[in-house]
């Protein structure tokens, strides 16, 4: 290929390559040509060499060897020359390249040149690349030009001003009287350039926009020429006179009006005009429409005004784009708490909108349908909601479980419903529900008194049918374990009677024993429930003290000590095994708190008396029993002095007091006064967008240690899909163990926390990296953390 190719053989010459490596050999013949002729001082052809040299700046070759060149043909007097040049600058220069500076002289010669075209040049190349610098030199410049007479300089002045505004906030007063003079203008790109102009100087100064809203008049006349005029060729987009100033003048308008009656009140009609007489049949229209939208969302509007907004959102509802559906349903989520009623009309296509293909729409329609239910739809909506839970995709099922639970403890018609409507939802996504559900559930049996009989039916009747829902399992083995005597009676008056034996409880408790889809959680309640049992029948008492001592040697450590201590129970302690085991008192209910909160402290506290069942009612014994079973498996003869009086008992003392012998009654395995740890020290580690995540560290041997992440939301937005994942040195074990759940409510009302347990048995310097992931308000984030120390760790030892 000889060097003076024309550009169109170049390119040809490029594309006909078959091999990479053959384009990078033409490419480099071509460049060392474009150099030499570059050095020489005569050279005709430097615009034809510039524009290749851009083309192959374009295939993301180096051709940084040009921008000087740029710089001389900027300032040749040949138009030709000038439009390669400026074109080279705006494509190979940039603020920080020490050539831009060259050419800020020729930029402002060219400012004042008799030719448009020219202007238009240093104009474009100005609003492209022109440093904070060069703005504060060519501003009264560019002043000058938004003064001009000619409207296709104007038009490019105004863009090049919003850059200058953007660069340096400062000068935003240098352009705002030339700016409101130029919507006295008919050109509609010289009032485009204006609109975008004092919205630029509206969002960056206060004072700048208390001064244009006396534009506001001005504004929506110019909005009202737009909508009533007829056909104008020049301006129409499928029907509709320029939907781009359209857009721009509501979006000024939007901003002029929020907060302020008097604006908002000068546009209302305007607002209302535009709503009923845009076309809705065409995209372009319903971008029209979807500013007016936000526009009267966002001022002070007429109650009239925003149902007719949230009336235009709901024909989005029925459209066929999905995109417009979405935007639709993001605006109602952010009204439905101050236009609740509005929206409610359109809850039929809302709901409709849960059985959408698309996973966003989905997401959205779950969110929005949550927070549309109220006392007066519960019902209704649930149905909906139940029936969307049986084949919504599994990522959405812990956030619809979760939305259902807070809906059904704030607005249950009554306890039953309330109690189906969870066991409901444990039955279908029993493995998406967090931890806190099932302590909650037991908590509402436990206080529904009269329904106790109804729910360890159905329960019972459940876990016969499936034993995989975890969450279901436990609860329904803590009801057969509390209410196992209603149960074989077989006399509730809310079911069909159905007889049930003492074989066919014991067989069921067995079955999720046995099995090897339950945790280890599960099988403490069933066995701990199996335990309960044997103060309620009366014939298969040998069988229950079989299955307890088989696990007498299990190798989970929980089991085997509730197993060795119900061994004991039967054995030493057989005469006090009826009143330990006696039926769990009502829990008070913390007031304030929804499921997915903090249900109080007073759960928490019942909380290991709920798997051990029976434990907090010892206190109701004599002193001298209290005192021989806080001595269980000791091995030592003599029992323990009670701290309370002789022939007093510890009903009336605090459950959470450690003197008396409800709380000596903790350390079951042996007489040793309980004394508190010090807490184990923390370390913010991370601390982004409203999110905390702190570490803590237990040793357990020289080489194991245990680290627990918390983490915490302190924004005004919950937070869920909340992951977190580490990674650590390859000679280091890790083995990462269930977090306490995915979802982070706001305010930092509750924390998840995720313990990792790592081996190092090199004792090499320990770090971990984090990756924490989350969806917030649609939106997903991700970011990642290393934590090279951890708190109460010496170098040495990890």
């Amino acid at each position: 290929m000889s060097p003076s190719v024309p550009l169109q053989e170049m390119i040809r010459a490029i594309r006909s390559a078959r091999t990479q490596c053959e384009e990078r050999g033409v490419i480099q013949r071509e460049c060392a040509s474009i150099r030499a002729q570059f050095r020489q001082a005569d050279n005709g052809g430097r615009s034809h060499n510039l524009a290749k040299l851009l083309y192959v700046h374009m295939l993301g070759y180096p051709a940084h060897f040009g921008q000087m060149e740029c710089v001389r043909m900027i300032a040749s007097p040949r138009y030709s020359e000038k439009r390669v040049g400026y074109l080279g600058a705006m494509m190979l220069l940039d603020e920080k390249q020490d050539a831009s500076l060259l050419i800020t002289n020729s930029i402002k010669n060219d400012l004042s040149h008799s030719n448009q075209y020219v202007q238009s040049l240093a104009l474009c190349t100005l609003a492209c690349m022109g440093s904070a610098e060069m703005c504060r030199d060519l501003a009264p410049e560019i002043d000058r030009l938004l003064r001009a007479s000619n409207s296709y300089i104007k038009k490019k002045a105004a863009l090049c001003a919003v850059h200058i505004v953007r660069k340096v906030q400062d000068l935003g007063e240098l352009f705002a009287p030339a700016a409101r003079s130029l919507l006295a203008e008919k050109n509609h790109g010289v009032l485009h350039g204006a609109v975008v102009l004092i919205t630029e100087l509206c969002e960056r100064n206060p004072e700048t926009l208390a001064h244009f809203r006396k534009t506001v008049p001005d504004l929506v006349h110019i909005m009202k020429g737009l909508v009533i005029s007829g056909y104008s060729p020049e301006h129409d987009v499928a029907g509709i006179s320029d939907p781009f100033l359209q857009v721009r003048i509501l979006r000024l308008l939007r901003i002029l009006g929020h907060n302020n009656e008097t604006a908002s009140d000068a546009m209302n009609d305007l607002l209302a005009q535009v709503a009923t007489n845009t076309d809705s049949t065409k995209t372009v229209g319903n971008a029209v429409l979807y500013e007016t939208v936000l526009t009267v969302l966002d001022i002070k509007s007429e109650s009239g005004l925003r149902v007719l907004a949230v009336n235009i959102l709901g024909r989005f509802l029925l459209n066929n784009d999905r995109n417009i559906r979405y935007i639709a349903m993001t605006s109602l989520q952010k009204i439905v708490g101050t236009d609740h009623n509005a929206v409610q009309r359109h809850r039929g296509t809302i709901v409709d909108c849960l059985k959408d293909q698309d996973a966003s729409v989905k997401r959205r329609a779950l969110e929005l349908s949550l927070a549309l239910v109220s006392a007066s739809n519960i019902r209704s909506m649930m149905k909906e909601l139940l029936l969307f839970l049986t084949s919504c995709p599994p990522e959405l099922r812990a956030h619809a479980a979760s939305g259902i639970f807070n809906a059904a403890e704030r607005y249950a018609p009554s306890q039953r419903w309330h109690i189906d409507t969870i066991l409901h939802v444990l039955t279908t996504a029993g493995g998406d529900v967090r931890d806190e559900t099932v302590p909650n559930l037991i908590q509402l049996i436990t206080n529904a008194s009269e329904l106790h009989c109804y729910t360890v039916h159905k329960l019972y009747r459940a876990l016969l049918t499936d034993i995989s829902q975890q969450s279901l399992v436990q609860v329904a083995c803590w009801c057969i374990g509390e209410y196992g005597d209603l149960l074989l009676r077989g006399e509730c008056q809310e079911t069909e009677p159905v007889q049930v034996t003492e074989d066919n409880v014991l067989d069921a408790l067995e079955t999720v024993l046995q099995s090897h889809m339950s945790s280890p959680a599960t099988r403490a309640f069933a066995l701990t429930a199996t335990m309960k049992l044997s103060t309620r029948i009366t014939d298969n008492v040998d069988r229950i003290r079989s299955i307890v001592s088989i696990y007498g040697s299990c190798i989970d450590v929980e089991l085997q000590q509730r197993a060795v201590e119900y061994n004991a129970l039967f054995k030493k302690y057989d005469h006090m095994r009826a009143a330990v085991l006696e039926r769990m008192p009502v829990i008070e209910k913390s007031s304030g708190h929804s499921n997915g909160e903090p249900a109080g402290e007073t759960v928490k506290e019942f909380q290991p008396a709920k798997l051990k069942q029976g434990e907090p009612l010892l206190p109701q014994q004599p002193v001298n029993q209290v005192c021989d079973l806080l001595d269980l498996l000791s091995g030592s003869e003599e029992p323990l002095q009670p701290s309370a009086p002789q022939g007093s008992t510890a009903t009336h003392q605090p459950i959470n007091t450690a003197s008396t012998a409800g709380g000596d009654l903790l350390d079951l395995l042996g007489g040793i006064e309980p004394t508190p740890l010090p807490p184990a020290p923390t370390m913010t580690v991370y601390e982004k967008n409203g999110v905390t995540l702190t570490v803590s560290c237990d040793r357990q041997s020289d080489s194991d240690l245990t680290v627990t992440l918390s983490a915490s939301n302190s924004t005004d937005s919950d937070i869920s899909s909340f992951t977190l994942q580490a990674a650590v040195p390859k000679s280091v074990q890790l083995h990462m163990k269930a977090p306490s759940g995915d979802f982070l409510p706001a305010h930092g009302t509750a924390k998840v926390t995720q313990m990792v347990v790592l081996n190092n048995p090199n004792k090499v310097n320990l770090k971990m990296r984090i990756r924490i992931s989350y969806t917030r308000l649609g939106s997903a984030f991700q970011d990642t953390v290393q934590i090279d120390s951890f708190p109460g760790l010496s170098a040495a030892g990890h």
